[in-house]
């Protein structure tokens, strides 16, 4: 297996990793690594040391995804014939953190004998998975990109794209609190730490208390790439393990400010903030005007689609599979 640096895609069957990092080579500061094909698989030399230093910060994000292959996904060899009786699901952590599982259990009343294999590690690594024939169903936080769509062609899969609904993050603060509205620069300022007093976002004279979801859950980087620019939080702020905790905090602070699922605030001593005079909402999220929301979906190989994926994709679409995002504190598809 190689990379041709020339048509950009790879050749052969491999890890479905590879298939990011021929994405990240397609950037202009990755080429100009390469100065001949590159062989992917052979000994794992991608995985190795000296490669690894070669590879700049464009191409960080693939390596990682790359060390996480299981060592049976880094041998080379095609890729199975048949996924079996199991239903496969790769991807997104924002959906396999909870929303996922949730759906999957509730499936599993009227379908007891479904099998799922689960694994999450982010969108591009669902996507890679697809395009390698290792799964059923791409659980993606972000739309398939102009390079992914170019190596899926090369490779004969055509993305079917079913929408599942919108993860979105209401920003809340106590209902004393005079602010009811924030600018995105204000929430930027206010999470990373450069206001620290509620004056320097239109409030009174009073310190910020920072209230964020822990570091290992899906949401903190979720926060961090929809409102924050991939910054980081400031080191003052105090993490919890869950929206519940958030919102109890911030009921019990009138200094506070945090963030939770859509809809989830159902007391009066809490209330959600407007960002850029928008209010998280329905309507205003499958508008795409509201800022915090990334819409999910799930993707199949249209001609490759079993029967068990689309069982599954219709519960998630249906009235009931609906019905718990919103009690997840997700946006219903419109």
């Amino acid at each position: 297996m190689e990379y041709d640096a020339s048509r950009s895609f790879l050749t052969d069957r491999c890890c479905p990793c590879h298939f990011v990092i021929a994405i990240a080579f397609r950037t202009s500061e990755a080429r100009s690594i390469i100065s001949r094909p590159l062989l992917l698989m052979k000994s794992n030399s991608v995985c190795g040391r000296e490669t690894r230093k070669k590879v700049n910060a464009s191409c960080f994000l693939a390596i990682l995804i790359l060390a996480g292959c299981s060592k049976q996904e880094q041998q080379s060899g095609p890729a199975p014939a048949s996924l079996g009786p199991r239903l496969v699901l790769r991807g997104s952590n924002t959906i396999g953190e909870e929303l996922g599982p949730r759906l999957i259990t509730e499936y599993k009343r009227e379908h007891p004998e479904a099998v799922f294999d689960l694994e999450f590690k982010g969108t591009s690594y669902g996507i890679g998975n697809l395009m390698g024939g290792f799964c059923d169903i791409a659980c993606a936080s972000k739309a398939v990109v102009p390079a992914q769509q170019a190596i899926a062609r090369e490779r004969g899969v055509e993305f079917k794209d079913y929408v599942l609904g919108s993860y979105a993050v209401a920003v809340i603060v106590n209902a004393a609190n005079p602010v009811s509205n924030l600018t995105s620069n204000q929430v930027l300022a206010l999470f990373t730490g450069s206001a620290t007093n509620w004056n320097q976002a239109g409030g009174p004279d009073r310190p910020v208390h920072l209230l964020i979801r822990d570091p290992i859950s899906g949401t903190h980087i979720g926060f961090k790439e929809l409102a924050m620019a991939n910054r980081e939080y400031d080191s003052g702020a105090r993490p919890l393990t869950n929206y519940q905790a958030i919102i109890e905090a911030v009921a019990n602070d009138q200094n506070a400010v945090g963030y939770c699922g859509l809809d989830m605030v159902k007391r009066t001593d809490v209330k959600v903030a407007s960002i850029d005079g928008v209010v998280p909402s329905i309507p205003s999220i499958n508008q795409q005007k509201y800022a915090y929301a990334r819409v999910l979906r799930f993707y199949t190989d249209a001609g490759k689609e079993r029967p068990e994926a689309k069982r599954f994709i219709d519960f998630a679409l249906s009235s009931r599979g609906q019905e718990i995002l919103s009690q997840m504190g997700y946006a219903t598809h419109p």
